[in-house]
């Protein structure tokens, strides 16, 4: 019923029910080719590839793929940071009919080492920098080849492996036909970040990843000018929001991607001045440093219309801080590698709620059940784990028939994100099942504490989880980052959580930190500090 109540919402301008054509990406790809072809499709830097260059590099890395020996179902690995050669290679790859497999170039080797036994890539397009670690354990890999990008124009030797240029030079343009069934036939491999255990490969379909890209752009519509819009995308394209919402929502409207391998935060502001983005992507740590950064209004930050903050909570303060300093919206939004990976958003066309990550997108189910047995659907307001059933969701975990079971259920998604609904049908996380703080017998949920924590001035980052406690089971320990320039005591802390928190929910420990361990798509890694305390604890 949550989706009627969603539907409700939708201006008539905007479809929530729509038909999803039986093509794919590439052919998204052709189409902007040829409606711009001279519009600037990439920006690296002083570089600039047109729509009419990207769709010409694509055939010829694409032929020169097939010319290599590789088939329809064969696993071709990325592992680069943001740049113009990992659009052309995850298309070209698409446009033969191949598997992109996603590799986060910050992986060590143990954990490459993992990812491409586990998927089966013979085949890496990887950046120069991290392909020692590739040569350190490449023999215990499938690794038949590896495709070389460098930035510098004087590379390295890489025999007997080929550089990204040399590449796609060999290649003839010409592509020979490949049958695809978007439904049916897998598109990308997406590894979950393993917060739960074992990284897993999400088999997302040629359907499933056309299908979130067009829900987005329905929802979105009326906020962007087809052929006129400039994403900045500086969120790591490996990562399943980036790919969506960065690299393939901006070819399907005909925009300009400004491209940047790795979020620094003056280089950004510096882009943001220059290049004028209309649509800016990113990650609550992003908007926090954004944020800290004295007379940030002089970057002409104001060029920017619309903030689609996802891959975490935003905290509610920081929202309103952000807001105020540049003008733009933040559109809190919530999606999983699972679903491709967007299903709810904060709308542009109707209420936005702070703390929410809004309604359903077009054609998405959502409910939210009991823990316990994930059948009984619970009223607006109860806690339970959020489920989710639309085109967007993936075909299965590859090669793990038992987790596919668990994670799919008559055809719903289970998140494993704990979240209430309200009446409206707008949702709100409250934490994943697995971060809930078990004290005293009572359900602690860290986002709760942690939007305190945001509130005090002197707060910068923080971050709340339960360590071992002999008497209460666990407590709730804060971690926190402060604002430059600013003091406050342990007291001062647990005086101000005291003050806007239930006595059990308090923090019984307040820890400081110059800084946060976060993955690179910005994330605070909650379940590492989690980890270091359990082994603190037990020495």
């Amino acid at each position: 019923m949550n989706e009627k109540k969603a539907a409700s919402l939708y201006p008539k301008h905007i479809a929530f029910q729509f038909a999803i054509p039986d093509i794919t990406l590439c052919d998204i790809l052709q189409e902007r080719a040829k409606q711009y072809r001279d519009n600037p499709a990439l920006t690296f830097y002083d570089k600039v590839m047109t729509y009419g260059e990207l769709a010409y590099a694509v055939e010829k890395f694409a032929s020169s793929l097939q010319q290599q020996g590789v088939q329809k179902g064969d696993r071709v690995a990325i592992m680069l940071p943001n740049c113009p050669q990992y659009v052309i290679a995850y298309y070209a790859i698409l446009r033969v009919g191949a598997i992109v497999t996603q590799v986060n170039p910050m992986l060590v080797e143990r954990e490459l080492l993992h990812l491409l036994t586990d998927s089966g890539a013979e085949t890496i397009v990887i950046y120069d920098a991290i392909y020692p670690r590739l040569q350190a354990v490449r023999k215990d890999t499938p690794i038949k080849r590896a495709i070389v990008v460098s930035f510098q124009q004087a590379g390295a030797s890489f025999s007997p492996d080929v550089t990204f240029e040399q590449f796609l030079a060999q290649g003839s343009g010409n592509v020979q036909p490949v049958p695809i069934e978007p439904e049916h036939d897998v598109a990308v491999l997406q590894y979950t970040g393993g917060t739960t255990g074992r990284s897993k490969g999400a088999m997302l379909t040629h359907r499933n990843i056309l299908a979130n890209v067009m829900q987005c752009a329905e929802f979105f519509k009326g906020t962007y000018e087809v052929g006129k819009e400039r994403y900045l995308t500086v969120i790591p394209l490996f990562h399943v929001f980036a790919m969506t919402s960065g690299m393939n929502m901006a070819i399907y409207v005909g925009a300009n991607n400004i491209l940047l391998p790795r979020f620094e935060l003056q280089e950004v502001l510096e882009t943001i001045k220059e290049k004028q983005p209309t649509v800016f992507p990113g990650v609550p740590t992003m908007y926090v440093a954004i944020t800290n950064t004295p007379e940030v209004e002089k970057y002409g930050i104001n060029s920017i219309k619309t903030c689609n903050s996802g891959s975490a909570p935003m905290p509610v303060e920081l929202m309103k801080e952000f807001e105020q300093k540049t003008g733009a919206t933040v559109l809190e939004g919530y999606g999983l590698s699972e679903a491709s990976p967007v299903t709810h958003c904060n709308p542009p066309f109707a209420e936005r709620k702070p703390g929410t990550v809004g309604i359903g997108m077009p054609m998405t189910e959502y409910k939210i059940v009991d823990v316990a047995t994930g059948t009984e659907e619970l009223k607006p307001g109860e806690v339970g784990e959020l489920i989710i059933r639309g085109p967007q969701v993936m075909k299965g975990y590859w090669n793990m028939p038992e987790e596919t079971a668990v994670a799919l259920r008559d055809g719903w998604l289970y998140t494993g994100d704990l979240a209430t609904v309200d009446e409206e049908g707008y949702v709100t996380i409250v934490d994943r099942k697995k971060d809930m703080i078990i004290a005293s017998g009572y359900n602690i949920y860290p986002r709760e504490i942690e939007e305190v924590l945001y509130e005090h001035p002197a707060v910068k980052e923080a971050v709340a989880i339960g360590v071992p406690d002999q008497y209460r089971g666990e407590t709730v320990k804060a971690i926190i980052v402060l604002k430059d320039g600013k003091e406050v005591t342990e007291e001062e802390i647990i005086t101000h959580c005291r003050k806007n928190l239930a006595a059990y929910k308090v923090p019984r420990i307040v820890e400081f930190r110059n800084e946060l361990p976060k993955t690179n798509v910005g994330k605070i890694l909650r379940r590492a500090l989690r980890e270091e305390a359990l082994r603190t604890d037990s020495k």
